[in-house]
């Protein structure tokens, strides 16, 4: 066997089996799940909906309860079967686990900067959200190796003010 094919073969060597890996998996994951659910319970509602309809809180409910339901079945499976093989998963890439902190340290400033709601300067209401939102589109999008500024600010613009308009102005959800 010649050094490239050695190489090759190390690179892309098959990760080893981890129950571990799986029930820490499955438990995060029903933890962020209840978590979030217990959050969708409590979000404040304008006004009350009449018997059979839908409020604000109808989809973020349906979500959360999905969740708990998948993380739960992921939970027992870690748990009543052995641990999968993981030959499809290659190593870690270079940078791989920097992008990963990256991305955590700036939806955490996003949900930072989200709760303060509004903010008054030199006399006047600004909602946060928009700007919030926008800075965490394009601070993804850097992360994540996009470069081209026009097309980093039209789509950071574009996403936000969907966002904005469905849930903000037609839904009327606070954001």
């Amino acid at each position: 066997m010649s050094t490239v094919d050695t190489t090759a073969q190390d690179e892309y060597q098959d990760a080893m089996p981890s129950r571990r890996l799986e029930l820490t998996f499955a438990v995060v994951a029903l933890a962020v799940a209840a978590g979030y659910l217990m959050l969708a319970l409590q979000v404040p509602l304008r006004r009350a909906a009449a018997a059979g309809q839908m409020d604000a809180r109808f989809w973020p409910t349906v979500l959360g309860a999905s969740a708990v339901a998948v993380a739960v079945v992921l939970l027992v499976v870690a748990i009543s079967r052995p641990a999968p093989t993981r030959e499809d998963v290659e190593r870690i890439q270079p940078g791989g686990v920097l992008r990963v902190i990256a991305t955590l340290a700036i939806v955490v400033a996003f949900v930072a900067l989200w709760s303060l709601g509004a903010v008054i300067v030199f006399g006047y209401r600004i909602e946060v959200f928009p700007v919030a939102a926008g800075l965490l589109m394009a601070s993804l999008m850097l992360v994540y190796g996009h470069r081209r500024w026009l097309s980093l600010l039209l789509y950071s613009v574009a996403v936000t003010a969907f966002v904005y308009v469905v849930f903000g102005m037609l839904l009327r959800i606070p954001l």
